[in-house]
This record gives structure tokens, sequence and C-alpha cells, in this order.
């Protein structure tokens, strides 16, 4: 049985890139030449971009998927490297992180294909995009981007795609309209998100998982990048729009021909009940990310310090199923310009990130624009304090924990390791906590704390976070 991060005990993965890098210098160079102090700082895994070509070649992040197969390794799209580098570079960045004992984590993008070699006639009818039961009874033929025969490759795979393995398209060429067209014979899937009425489609040319050629040849492709990268476990890009048996499927196979657990978490938007809903669906296959407590963050980094703190961790997949929560402050979907942009005020990030790192509930995830900053928008790095909680991690987030989340404003929690962690996303003021009876005094550096039968009475800055260790 799938443990989700149960087995991830301390573990912290990072998100390895952000949306706006540059396609020079080669992301998996940047990221090999690091990889040693990523392991020093803490990092046990990395979750690395999609490496295969996408429709807009090195321009694009992988999320417009062209050819699964291609890892940087065949001339098309106008290049034979991606926008993060080659095969080569890709599978030595790989080698590299296991050398020094990091995890590798795949982000899989297998909801749709863009950037057809060629169009084809197909037979659809338009959908209200918004109400997606409301499907017309006009008949069309529309000009679709749905041949896919990747002409540039000649090995791994002889699969060629037609209108057949597609579900619908957003785009008739040949009256240039745009709109969602559901292709004739075509249904969209039923175990999807009920945004809309139905969730299926997305985006590019919608893959039909209720294709069994299709599910085949995602299941072949599954097996051959397994096997060329020996990843460690993948991240699963846009699940709410793709069947959910298809998952549980698919990844059950991965794991019975690597035979090994493979670490794998969802991508899902949704409120609790969906998450829910989802991992009781599909057996508790995968950990999802903590979508409502990252908006609870947002939420209290936006409200003028109106946000009440006690609900910080209500109603959020870690205070549910935590084994199953991977816990994140922003990625590269919340970051500015994109479209789920909620980025937590820079203010607020240091204790957002305490929330996901010095607590021992789910599997924390660090972004990458939060760690080494994003220049696109002038968005400094937090390096500094991320590697200083990265350290009280590894020698403090053990043991008995109490918790003190029971204020408006000021909430904290101690480890009678030795660690006091209080916070506010308004004015400050003290809290009285446990530590534990062997210490005398505990210091963030700028205020001494005298400890009284296990007391202290901790002071919190105004809208900040304060970290106590005992006084050496």
């Amino acid at each position: 049985m799938y443990k989700g991060g149960d087995d991830m005990k301390k573990g912290v993965m990072m998100q390895g890139f952000e949306w706006y890098l540059p396609s020079s210098p080669h992301l998996w160079k940047i990221l090999r030449i690091n990889a040693f102090k990523l392991k020093k700082a803490g990092i046990t895994a990395i979750w690395l971009p999609p490496a295969y070509k996408g429709a807009y070649g090195v321009n694009d992040t992988g999320y417009g998927v062209y050819d699964h197969y291609d890892l940087g390794e065949f001339k098309s799209k106008n290049t034979i490297r991606t926008k993060y580098g080659t095969k080569k570079e890709y599978l030595w960045c790989i080698k590299m992180f296991h050398l020094f004992g990091i995890d590798v984590y795949a982000d899989i993008v297998l909801n749709h294909l863009m950037g057809a070699d060629a169009m084809e006639q197909v037979i659809a009818y338009k959908v209200d995009a918004y109400h997606r039961h409301k499907v017309s009874k006009r008949k069309r033929v529309i000009r679709a981007s749905t041949y896919f025969s990747f002409p540039s490759r000649d090995k791994y795979s002889d699969f060629i795609y037609h209108s057949k393995h597609f579900t619908s398209v957003d785009y008739d060429a040949s009256k240039h309209q745009h709109g969602l067209y559901l292709f004739k014979g075509k249904h969209f899937s039923e175990n999807v998100d009920d945004e809309y009425e139905n969730y299926d489609y997305l985006m590019g040319a919608d893959l039909d998982y209720n294709n069994p050629e299709v599910v085949k040849e995602a299941i072949q492709w599954g097996l051959w990048y397994k096997d060329i990268t020996h990843l460690d476990g993948f991240r699963c890009d846009a699940i709410k729009h793709i069947d959910s048996s298809f998952y549980e499927h698919w990844i059950t196979t991965m794991r019975k021909h690597s035979k090994k657990e493979l670490f794998t978490v969802g991508e899902y938007w949704g409120d609790i009940n969906h998450l829910c809903h989802y991992l009781e669906s599909t057996h508790f296959c995968m950990s999802l990310f903590d979508v409502p407590l990252h908006y609870h963050f947002y939420d209290a980094s936006h409200s003028n310090g109106y946000y009440d703190m006690r609900e910080l961790f209500n109603n959020t997949l870690v205070q549910r199923h935590d084994k199953y929560a991977v816990t994140f402050v922003d990625n590269h979907d919340t970051q500015p310009g994109q479209s789920l942009t909620s980025f937590i005020e820079d203010w607020f990030k240091p204790q957002a990130y305490a929330c996901i790192l010095l607590r021992e509930q789910g599997y924390p995830c660090i972004f990458y624009g939060d760690y080494y900053g994003i220049p696109h928008d002038h968005i400094n790095p937090k390096k500094d304090i991320l590697d200083y909680m990265l350290k009280l991690r590894k020698q403090y987030v053990e043991g008995i924990r109490h918790d003190y989340i029971d204020d408006p404003d000021v909430i904290g929690w101690t480890y009678e390791t030795g660690l006091a962690v209080i916070l506010t996303n308004s004015k400050g003021g003290t809290k009285r906590m446990f530590i534990g009876k062997k210490y005398k005094h505990m210091t963030d550096g700028n205020h001494i704390i005298d400890i009284i039968d296990g007391y202290g009475e901790f002071i919190c800055d105004e809208a900040s976070l304060n970290l106590y260790i005992a006084q050496k």
C-alpha cells in the first residue's frame, strides 16, 4: 500500500524551477552545479519541470507538450534542446542529484498535446465552455490540430495520434474561430472535477483516456521514461481534468514495474472536500498539494491583519490527511503573472514557511522562486531565512510538540527538543508556552526569554516570525 509522505519524515522537496526562467543558461546545468549545496542545506528531493519537447520549442516551459519521447534529442520545433537543455544534460543532472542522495521527481503532463504536425477534418459539436453539459445539436466540420506523427523522431515509439485519440479542441482553423468543440462519438469523462459541470477539457488537443490505445501508449511511455531516467517519483499535472481511474491504474503499473514505491503527488486545485474525495476515490494512490493551506497563507498575508490565525490549519489537507499532504507556500502557478496568481506577500513568507518547515505534519515543498528569487518580477531571494529554517528542522523538529493556536493574532508552538516558534500576521504580543524544564533561557538573537518551570513568555514582533532556541 502507498504510504504517502509517511516515509518522508523530515524530508524536504524543492520545486526546481519557476515560470520565467530564461532558456539560457540551461536549467539542467544550473541545478547540477547546485546539487551539493542543496543537499547540504537540507533538500532531500527535487521536482524537475517537464523535460520533453513543447510546442514552443526553447520558449516552452514544458506544459504545452508536443512529444513526450523527445527529451532534447531530436530537431523539432526549430530546436534540439528543450528550454532546459538536452537529453544528455537532463540525465546528467539526475545522476548528480542521485550521487548526493537527493531523490528526483518528474513532472508528468498527460492531459493534452499541442503543436500538431498537421490538421484533420473532424465532425464536432460546439460546447458552452461554462456549462459543458450544454452541447449544440448542430454538427459542424472543423479543422483541428490533432495529427501528431513526430516526423523528426525515428525511434522509441511509432505511435501516431489522430483525432480519434482526442475528445475535443478549442479552435476551428477552417473558420479561425475559438470555442470548445466536442468530437462526434466522444464524451467528456465523468470522473473529473465538477467545475463548469465538467472540467475534462483544459487546453490543446485533449487526450481521450476512454480510448484504450491512448491508455496503452501512456503506459508504454511511462515505462520507457522510468527505465531511462531512473526517477524516484512523479508530480502529476492537472489531475482534476483527467479521469481519476486512469492515474490510479497508471501509477500502480509504474510501481509494479519499478518494484518501488515511487512517491507521487498530484496537482488538484480545489477545496478540501474535492481533495478528500479525490484521495478516497483513487484509494489514496498518491499525495496531493495542500491547496487550501496555500490559500490560507494568501488570505493571512492580504487581510491587513484581519485574518483569524486560529483558522490557519483548519479545513486543510495537512489537518485531514497529513500523510498525503504536500505543503507549499507558492509555486509556478501562483507566482505573479500566472493563471492562478495568488502570491503570498513578501513580509509573510517567513511565517508561511515556518508553518510547513517547522512542523512534522505534511511533506514540505520549497519554491525555487522563493529560494533564489524571481528576477522577472524583481522578487528577492529568501535563501538565508529558508536555510536557517532547514537547519532548525533537521535539529529540532521531532519529539513532543505543544501547540498554541489559540489567538486571532499571535500563534505558536514549541518542541521540547528546544525550539519555540511564534508568529503573527498583525500586531505583535507575547505568548506563554511550555518548552521544557531543562532550559533556563531562550533567544531569537534579539530577545532573551527566561524559562521558569518549563514556561516562558515568548515575544512576537509586529507582523513577524520569531524563532527561539536555547541560549548558549
